[in-house]
């Protein structure tokens, strides 16, 4: 048998090898703009210099009490700079860093702490009465196996000073006193291996099957490049944080504002005022946000917006499919949208929609068409396809046929936290399973068609819950609409339309209104595709802004089986 081999037999050594971490890149803003703004919070600034040197004091800090491989450091914090800071300094210090969405309720806190096995608790004052709950919680179930984690509480001069008092009275340490504790010039030292955990996040609560996803520093590394190439982001740019960092570490941003030595605008409270003062003052020039956020800034009354917009703002969006209408009514006030697509699971979006030169001649509504598309791999993402997943052939690029989107490559996570059932599962035939249905279309851009628990099964004929919404969001009265199956007696499921009306509309006949929807997705829509029901209300949201359809599928199956007189 003939080996092959390279043409040379030179080694690995120090100096030609290490291994790949995004925290190179924060050194390197400190030493090529070390007077640049990097943290903008209120009237608190911060330059590259003064960010490094308070992520080592944080490493520092924290190694000093023997936190470093092998521990977790969970922080509860909406996107302040300590949380900024803690995507660098946790790293630096060796530990995992767990970023708790902070609208989950105690219990989940509580069991998320425990799964983890947090050895610090870092907490906002504002939700310190959350986390103190949560930690109770964690200590009555553990049987009296509870260590106490290290609490540190983060002061913020926009809250009441009150909080921050009673926080301290009960034995937290106060995050810039724990900071004084460390060194500025601490010599952390990178990974040694770059399939070292970077950080852990959680996409769901349930305790049945938790999913922490365990993410590490060379996948971060190259999405931390990836997102900013495909988005063409370049050197200094203002990023303005409406999207939390407790998602998906901020889908790898963090790290992308310091190797792009940009500067990173804090907003503690997302709205379409804050978003537009921030483009305004600061001059931002991007952010990312679900379109469930995009929707609140395009329907802004005219007193919380600054149109026309003072240069072009670049938006990614992601997290759920776009409505086209969303996506036009954007562009039209003069916002760039960059339409992408991933999961916790792969390190944020890792799919994006590539804008062609050739679209540009197109109409408008066409544009937003194509765009609302899924798309292509990132650059960082080796492998992506819609596969039959019974044969585990790729579907025919027909835009018809529909099968799950697959991926594989260095941008998919290392696994789920002690979960080896599920981790199995997911990673079948060497190849990461979404659970997201989609089309391939002839020039091989990718479609989601429907989550695959959220497809409307009627009368053995699947229904496109999203092609539903995007029809109902072409109706001038909807603000928000969501599409789930409600069980009916003789078709076994129908589309049921939740939705929610724009500010203004007359809401005294819903009965009217909802006829008039009926009515206007039966002009647009085959027959079995129109909702057979319209409920009228706000949409309830998860802590990233997503609609939670299981919620509303519950309500829907709550209401009981349409009857067949209802046809």
């Amino acid at each position: 048998m003939v080996v092959e081999r390279d043409i040379d037999d030179l080694p690995k050594n120090d100096a030609n090898y290490t291994a790949l971490t995004p925290l190179w890149f924060l050194e390197r803003a400190a030493v090529v703009h070390p007077t640049r703004k990097s943290v903008v919070h209120g009237s608190l600034h911060y330059t590259w210099q003064q960010t490094y040197q308070r992520c080592r004091r944080l490493a520092s800090a924290l190694s000093k009490r023997s936190i470093g491989l092998g521990t977790t450091v969970s922080i509860i914090a909406p996107n302040i700079p300590a949380i900024y800071e803690a995507h660098f300094g946790v790293p630096m210090a060796g530990a995992v860093l767990n970023t708790v969405n902070v609208r989950l309720n105690a219990p989940t806190i509580a069991f998320l702490l425990g799964h983890s096995s947090s050895v610090v608790v870092m907490v906002d004052q504002e939700y310190f009465p959350l986390a103190e709950k949560a930690l109770k919680i964690w200590e009555e179930q553990s049987k009296g196996h509870y260590k106490p984690p290290l609490l540190i509480v983060i002061g913020d001069e926009n809250c009441d000073p009150g909080a921050l008092k009673s926080a301290l009275g009960r034995g937290a340490i106060e995050y810039e006193k724990f900071l004084e504790s460390g060194d500025p010039e601490y010599a952390w030292k990178p990974p040694e291996d770059e399939w070292q955990s970077i950080s852990l996040g959680y996409t769901s609560g349930t305790t049945a099957s938790p999913k922490g996803v365990v993410l590490h520093h060379r996948g971060a590394y190259l999405m931390a490049l990836s997102g900013p190439l495909v988005w063409g982001m370049t050197e200094g740019a203002v990023y303005l944080w409406t999207l939390p960092m407790f998602h998906c570490n901020g889908w790898c941003f963090p790290w992308s504002v310091a190797a792009l030595c940009g500067t990173n605008i804090c907003l503690r409270q997302v709205t379409a005022k804050a978003v537009y003062s921030a483009i305004a003052e600061y001059g931002a020039t991007h952010f990312c946000a679900a379109p469930v956020v995009l929707n609140t800034i395009v329907n802004a009354p005219p007193d919380e917006t600054i149109l026309p917009l003072p240069h072009v703002v670049h938006v990614m969006t992601a997290g759920a499919a776009p409505p086209p209408s969303v996506l036009l009514a954007m562009s039209q006030k003069g916002f760039r949208v960059t339409h992408t697509y991933g999961l916790s699971e792969t390190y944020g979006p890792s799919t994006v929609c590539a804008w062609k030169p050739e679209w540009d001649s197109l109409s408008p509504v066409t544009q937003a068409r194509l765009n609302a598309r899924q798309g292509v791999r990132y650059i960082g993402l080796e492998g992506l396809d819609v596969f039959n997943p019974q044969t585990m052939q790729p579907v025919p690029a027909d835009g018809a046929t529909m099968g799950e989107i697959m991926m594989r490559g260095n941008l998919v996570m290392k696994g789920y936290l002690k979960n080896p059932k599920v981790n199995e599962e997911v990673f079948a035939n060497g190849w990461y399973h979404t659970g997201d249905l989609a089309v391939k279309h002839p020039d091989g851009y990718i479609e989601i068609k429907d989550r695959s628990k959220d497809i409307i099964i009627s009368g053995g004929e699947n229904i496109s819950s999203v092609e539903v919404e995007n029809t109902l969001y072409q109706h001038p009265a909807i603000f928000e609409v969501s599409v789930v199956a409600r069980p009916h007696e003789k078709w076994g499921e129908t589309p049921c339309a939740f939705v929610t009306l724009k500010p203004g509309v007359d809401k005294s006949d819903e009965k009217r209104l909802a006829e008039d929807i009926i009515n206007f997705c039966r002009s647009k829509l085959p027959a079995y595709w129109v909702p057979r029901s319209v409920i009228f209300g706000p949409l309830p949201k998860t802590a990233t802004g997503k609609i939670q359809k299981h919620l509303l599928r519950a309500k829907a199956k709550e209401l009981g089986p349409l009857k067949m007189s209802k046809l």
